[in-house]
């Protein structure tokens, strides 16, 4: 029970990852939703400055600055619903292995070509003894 060497399994390393991701889903999700709260009190506040304090009043120049606001919202919209459905934890993790795969290959690669000029000068030996 309180021995130093503690056996962690994969059981306990798999929740561990999957509370994590649950915690950073939550964040996103925290941080989109107070983006939004921000842009309706923002929208608003740039109304009244153009409507009340007749700041730029021949021109209502809050329209584009809320309707540049609202695109940038729709693109943090689109990044945390869509583009981690996609390039999600699994994404990550699929291409993680891939390179992996693809260093132990290089690495294989490289012991071939390291092993070949010993096997040769070791063949050259004995044929010259």
């Amino acid at each position: 029970m309180f021995s130093k060497n503690k056996n962690t399994s994969k059981l306990d390393l798999e929740q561990h990852e999957l509370l994590e991701n649950a915690q950073k889903r939550i964040q996103q999700k925290k941080r989109l939703y107070t983006h939004f709260v921000v842009f309706l009190v923002g929208s608003v506040f740039l109304v009244l400055i153009n409507k009340i304090l007749k700041y730029g009043q021949e021109y209502n120049w809050f329209i584009w600055a809320i309707t540049f606001w609202a695109f940038l919202f729709v693109l943090h919209i689109f990044n945390v619903f869509i583009t981690n459905k996609f390039m999600g934890k699994d994404w990550e993790r699929s291409q993680r292995e891939k390179l992996v795969q693809k260093q132990k290959q290089r690495i294989n690669e490289m012991k071939k070509e390291i092993e070949l000029p010993t096997i040769i000068e070791s063949e050259t030996k004995k044929k010259l003894f």
